[in-house]
């Protein structure tokens, strides 16, 4: 293993929760979650030459796993054999959902109906990351990230509400 191996993987140790996390926000079938958490590190393995050390590595690494995930969602989306819709469904599967408090589980379920823009928004809010972060993040203003995170919440509010989740 090079030494530029090394770098890489001790780098992305301490923050492969944001990995997961991504990938569990963007899909709710495990196999998706997986092929997705491959992508990402893939993209920040060809990406690592880039990291200037301008911003927390972190920060780098939510930018590139959150751009992979939208990229990914996209073209997975668009394979419709891929990804079913649950217009008509009052629950959706949740079946890879570890936790255990059932008001996580319906979170994450709420989060199949949501697109893309509004689950990384949901995303950060749930890793604690402030409006200026989520806004530069997202390449935004920090005014636009508050008013589109509150509508997100008030999305999901509704979701879990009218859909029965």
């Amino acid at each position: 293993m090079t030494q530029k191996h090394k770098e890489f993987l001790a780098a992305i140790e301490p923050h492969k929760g944001i990995i997961f996390k991504v990938s569990k926000v963007y899909f709710d079938l495990l196999e998706d979650q997986e092929d997705l958490r491959q992508e990402i590190i893939y993209q920040l393995w060809h990406s690592f030459h880039s990291f200037r050390n301008e911003s927390q590595f972190s920060t780098w690494m939510y930018r590139i796993a959150l751009n992979t995930a939208i990229l990914f969602f996209k073209k997975e989306r668009n394979k419709s054999e891929k990804l079913k819709v649950y217009e008509n469904e009052s629950k959706l599967p949740i079946e890879n959902v570890d936790a255990e408090d059932d008001n996580l589980k319906l979170l994450y379920s709420s989060f199949q109906y949501l697109d893309k823009i509004e689950k990384a928004l949901i995303y950060m809010f749930l890793e604690d990351l402030s409006h200026r972060e989520i806004a530069s993040n997202l390449g935004i203003s920090e005014a636009n990230a508050r008013v589109k995170l509150h509508r997100t919440k008030e999305k999901i509010k509704s979701i879990i509400k009218n859909k029965g989740i």
